[in-house]
Parts: C-alpha cells; sequence; structure tokens
C-alpha cells in the first residue's frame, strides 16, 4: 500500500467518526466504536467468500451430531475462526427497523468462534451496540464500514481485469492505522496516551535487524521463537517474524517461526490477537505445555502475571513502557505501594554465587522489571542462546543507587558479559514524545571479539527528517539509516560514533566517609580500644570507579586524606553498582565563538546605535 492510498483509507475511517459519530457521542468516544467495528469488519469480510459453504457444513454436522466442530469449519473458512449466524455486515445493513437491527446484529456477535468471542468482550461490542442503537447510529456506521470504496482485508480486492482495485492492508499497517487513529482521537480530546505501547514502524525494522543480522550466519533448518512481553498491536513479533524468515530464505534455510506475547491494554490486546489471526501467524490461538493451554498472545499484566511462565525463546524483542509505575501490580498480590519488597518472583530475585539479589527497581518506573523478565527467558541449551534486543529511556542507565534493583540488574548483566551493545537513538523519534531512547542489546553468545566488552554506539544524529510531523515524530530511521546503525555494530570498530570499554569500566564501589566526633576543645573522641568515634551526621557518600588506580585504598589516600586527614572510611558500607553514561564518552563541547567574532558583533552594535543614548535624553 502506497503513501496516497494509506492516505485515503485513512481519511476515510476518519471521516465517519465526524460523519456519523458527530453529536450523537463525546470526542472521547469515538475510538470505543471505530477501533472495534474497523477489526470486526477486518474478520467479517474474509468470511464472506465461504458462509454459505459454512452454513451447509455447520448444518451437516449438527445433523450428525458432531461435538468438535471447530478443526473443520476453521477449515472451511480457511481461518482460526469462524461466525455460524445467518449474517455478515453487508446483509445486516439491508435492515431498516433499529430494534430489529440490533436484535440480529447481536445474533451475528453471537455467532463468532471463542478467540473472536474474546476480541469482542475485550472491545465490549455488545454494549458499543446499545450504545449505537439508542443513539440510531447503528445501521450508518455499518453502512459506512461495507462501503465498496475501502478495504480492510489483507487480501487486494481485484477489478474485472484481475488488477488491483484496493491494495489487502497487512498487519504492519493496520498497526500504524490503528495507532494514528488513537493519537490523532486523543488529541482531538486533549489526551497523551497515544504511543505508549506503539513503536513506530520504522524503530521496529531496526530492531529486529539488532537482533537477528548479527547471527544470519547461524540460522539453520530449525524453529526459532520470538517474544514480546509488551507486545501492543504485535508489530514487533510480525516484523521480527519476517526478517527471520527472509535471511533463512536467502541462506536456503528452511525455518519455522513461532511467536508469542503479552499484552496489557484490552483494545491493544484484541486488535492484536485479531491480526494475528487474520495474517496467518497463529493456526491455533492456544498450545499446549505441560499439560496446560496457554495462548500465544497471553493478556493481563506481564509483571504481576507471567502469561509464559518458565519458557524461553531464541529472541525476546520490547519496547516496555517509560516512567510508568507499577503500583498495580502490587495491588493484584494484594500488597501496598511500600510492600514492594515482599513482592516475590523468581523473575526479579534471583540467587547468584550464593547470594539473593533483587532486581525490582523504584515503584515510579517498571521498565527495568521487562529486562529481568527477558532475562529470565535466556536459552543456555541451544547454539544460538537468546538475543534480547529492548527499547529503554535514559533512566535506565543510570537510576537506582548502588545495591538498589535497577543497579543490581546491570550488576548482572554486565558481570555476566551479557551486555553486547547499547545505541543510543535520536530524540523525536516517537509519536508522543520528544526524549531520546537507548536500545540494550543482551545475548548469553557473544563472539569471541566481545567477550568481557561492551559497544555503545551514538545513533543521535543518524536519522531521516520526516517531510511532515506525527504528533512528536519528525523524523525516521529510514532504510540507510539502519544499514549505518548495523554497520557500527558489526564492525566492532572504535569511531567518533562507536565506542568499545572493558566491562569494568561501567561499575564503581559506593563507600561511607566520616569525620570523628570532637569534644569542645576540638579533640577527637575515641572509644575503649582507642579507636575514633564516628561522627554519623558527617556522611560522606563516596563514589569510587572500579578502573581508580589503587582502588578504594588509593582514591582514599589521594583524593580524601590529603583534604580531610582524620576522615574514617567505612568498610562496612562498601557496594559495588554499576551505571552508564553516553554523556560522558560522546560529549561535544560547544565551538566557542573566537575574539575576533566577538569584537566584530560589539562593533556593528556600536554603529547602530551611535548618537542613540543624545537622542534619548533630547540632547
Amino acid at each position: 500500500m502506497n503513501q496516497t492510498q494509506y492516505n485515503q483509507l485513512f481519511s476515510f475511517i476518519w471521516n465517519i467518526a465526524t460523519d456519523v459519530l458527530v453529536y450523537a457521542f463525546e470526542k472521547g468516544e469515538y475510538k470505543k466504536i471505530i477501533m472495534p467495528m474497523m477489526v470486526l469488519r477486518r474478520i467479517d469480510v474474509l468470511l464472506e467468500p465461504t458462509k454459505e459453504q459454512l452454513l451447509e457444513t455447520k448444518k451437516m454436522l449438527d445433523e450428525n451430531h458432531f461435538t468438535n466442530q471447530d478443526p473443520i469449519l476453521f477449515t472451511t473458512t480457511g481461518y482460526p475462526f469462524y461466525n455460524t449466524s445467518l449474517f455478515t455486515m453487508k446483509t445486516l445493513k439491508s435492515e431498516t427497523d433499529p430494534l430489529r437491527l440490533k436484535i440480529n446484529f447481536t445474533d451475528y456477535l453471537n455467532g463468532f468462534s471463542k478467540d473472536v468471542q474474546d476480541i469482542i468482550d475485550k472491545f465490549h461490542m455488545r454494549q458499543m451496540v446499545d450504545n449505537l442503537t439508542e443513539a440510531e447510529r447503528l445501521g450508518s456506521i455499518i453502512e459506512k464500514f461495507t462501503d465498496d470504496k475501502i478495504n480492510l482485508s489483507n487480501k487486494p480486492v481485484l477489478d474485472d481485469d484481475g488488477n488491483v482495485r484496493l491494495p489487502g492492508l497487512d498487519n504492519h499497517t493496520m498497526g500504524t492505522i490503528f495507532e494514528e487513529l488513537l493519537r490523532k482521537f486523543n488529541e482531538e480530546n486533549n489526551v497523551t496516551e497515544a504511543g505508549e505501547h506503539f513503536t513506530p514502524r520504522d524503530y521496529v525494522k531496526l530492531l529486529a535487524d539488532l537482533a537477528v543480522l548479527p547471527v544470519a550466519d547461524k540460522i539453520t533448518d530449525n524453529t526459532y521463537s520470538i517474544y514480546d512481553g509488551a507486545c501492543g498491536t504485535g508489530g514487533i513479533l510480525t516484523i521480527a517474524q519476517e526478517r527471520i524468515l527472509e535471511i533463512a530464505k536467502e541462506q536456503d534455510k528452511r525455518v519455522q517461526v513461532d511467536i508469542y506475547g503479552q499484552e496489557l491494554t484490552p483494545e491493544t490486546y484484541a486488535t492484536c490477537k485479531a491480526d494475528l489471526m487474520i495474517s496467518g501467524n497463529i493456526q491455533s490461538f492456544q498450545y499446549l505445555v505441560d499439560n496446560q493451554n496457554r495462548e500465544y498472545i497471553a493478556f493481563d499484566s506481564t509483571i504481576s502475571r507471567d502469561g509464559h511462565a518458565g519458557e524461553t525463546y531464541d529472541f525476546c524483542i520490547s519496547n516496555p513502557p517509560f516512567g510508568t509505575p507499577w503500583k498495580e501490580d502490587l495491588k493484584k498480590r494484594g500488597l501496598g505501594e511500600k510492600e514492594k519488597n515482599k513482592f516475590t518472583d523468581s523473575r526479579f530475585q534471583i540467587e547468584d554465587k550464593g547470594k539473593e539479589i533483587s532486581f525490582i527497581p523504584d515503584i515510579g518506573d517498571c521498565q527495568m522489571m521487562f529486562l529481568a523478565n527477558n532475562l529470565s527467558r535466556m536459552r543456555d541449551d541451544t547454539p544460538l542462546g537468546t538475543r534480547i534486543v529492548e527499547v529503554h529511556n535514559g533512566s535506565s542507565l543510570f537510576t537506582g543507587d548502588a545495591g538498589k534493583g535497577a543497579s543490581n540488574l546491570r550488576q548482572y548483566i554486565i558481570e555476566n558479559d551479557l551486555l553486547e551493545a547499547i545505541v543510543a537513538m535520536p530524540e523525536k523519534d516517537f509519536y508522543n514524545t520528544g526524549i531520546g531512547t537507548f536500545i540494550w542489546v543482551i545475548t548469553n553468545r557473544k563472539e569471541e571479539c566481545r567477550r568481557g566488552f561492551v559497544q555503545l554506539i551514538d545513533a543521535t544524529e543518524i536519522k531521516t527528517p520526516l517531510r511532515k510531523n506525527l504528533g512528536e515524530k519528525n523524523c525516521e530511521t529510514a532504510e540507510e539509516d539502519r544499514r549505518t546503525i548495523m554497520k557500527l555494530l558489526m564492525d566492532f570498530k572504535e569511531t567518533p560514533q562507536s565506542k568499545i570499554f572493558p566491562n569494568n569500566e561501567f561499575g564503581y564501589w559506593s563507600v561511607n566517609v566520616y569525620q570523628p566526633q570532637r569534644d569542645e576543645q576540638g579533640n577527637i573522641i575515641r572509644d575503649k580500644k582507642g579507636k575514633p568515634v564516628i561522627d554519623k551526621k558527617s556522611k560522606d557518600t563516596e563514589i569510587i570507579p572500579f578502573r581508580y588506580e589503587g582502588g578504594i585504598e588509593g582514591f582514599f589516600q589521594n583524593e580524601i586524606l590529603p583534604y580531610s586527614p582524620d576522615a574514617i572510611l567505612d568498610e562496612k558500607s562498601i557496594v559495588a553498582g554499576y551505571e552508564l553514561s553516553f554523556t560522558k564518552y560522546f560529549y561535544k563541547p560547544k565551538q566557542l565563538r573566537t575574539i575576533e567574532e566577538i569584537s566584530s558583533d560589539i562593533r556593528a552594535i556600536e554603529e547602530r546605535t551611535d548618537g542613540l543614548l543624545d537622542e534619548i535624553l533630547g540632547r
């Protein structure tokens, strides 16, 4: 679908709201009607060609008392869903009586198979039908969504000569339309939630490349799995899936790629589920593991309810929410906001070298918990291991004191030599925020040359401007930009945009230093053993880099005692921490103006103001 066709489709759907719903509904209600109807019509149009055959098959199965009818009916439609009512959306629009239309539409909804019923429930479609009927808009909106001028199917509409009249709507374009509509609806209603769960498609393609291209030569005839614990409408999963299949085809390999995920927002989950079933990515929405049925895309919060407990994957690719409190997850476990230390989960508390370590961060931001969740998915029993590619904001690089959850997680990742690279991305690359983002690349199968090292890539200026802003987004990561970033990663060389450091570059010791207590004469007070008594109010915390020559003792001798000879170092307070700073390594000082330039400006000002003071004073 080219840009012109996309714009026409988007405008048509947007105008449905302004044509049909205006005056009957508040603007804030538009998305609760347009989004579900768009998804429903997307499913409905695929079932139209086999409707009569399905009804005949259903009648035969009922007459012969078949109990497990789903597999046969799925085969009839060619999709993992069906509708056994007598209606389609096109036949429904012929009913002019509002009450009969409501009854028929409800019967139509009830005729869908189990997975579509889940989608209907998540969208609250039955309540939507009541509201549309009361406002006498149900018939109008059905008529709009069944207009022959638009195609919401994933298959193209052909003209009489076999040429494409209307292109098919694939998963990625559907996701883009969904999110752009959401953004526009929210802008109209002064709401800023759009984009919280959505990653622009150009950005997603980079995530897929970072995950797959470095191990392209290791792809074999096999089945691979991709997992996204914050999967939104499923764009990351399907694009990464396509990327692996493309690479496998180029290398003449036969692979199968299974996708798994979890999503919290009901409407987004429903859209994701519908599109994965429509596109054929999931033939059955459930699979069996440990004698339990699980869904490929689980619903609910990944933090408080692990929808894929104990499972591991080849690729974990995510863009989790930034700066989002996770107090609701505590509530689900029966805990208060100050009881996060009682939040027990093996994904977030591990035992390493005989020591219990917590990765639980501050209550105000859950993004590091998604990273810890992905770490728990890593495979150790395959040649490929697991590659994690995850998007974060800048705070994940440094927040959390030494010994606290976020720092512990960074320490675990780096000391276990799992961190391959971090890529700093441009600002204003997302729809609803101007902040810069950072992509973490983690693997338990580092190349020999990378072992013991971390690569930092500054891609903040590697971008292509957009001709027209989309919300906050004013640039994109175009194909050439992706190639540039991937070359920096794959070359693994020192350049102005690529820096390579040993793992211990990012570690430090946090140490408390005190002054001794003194009496009224200024003499140091000592205990019975003759040791100085510390003044607890004088505590000063020093941050000592791991790579400081001489370590803690060297720092104490060189940086503290010369200026405070009586200082006391509290050895019991020593805690290791880790943080990363792109500013430290990539800071470019602004070029100062020369004296000549400044003098020239002053002389120009003098010339422009010559005689002005006399004029003001009236001389």
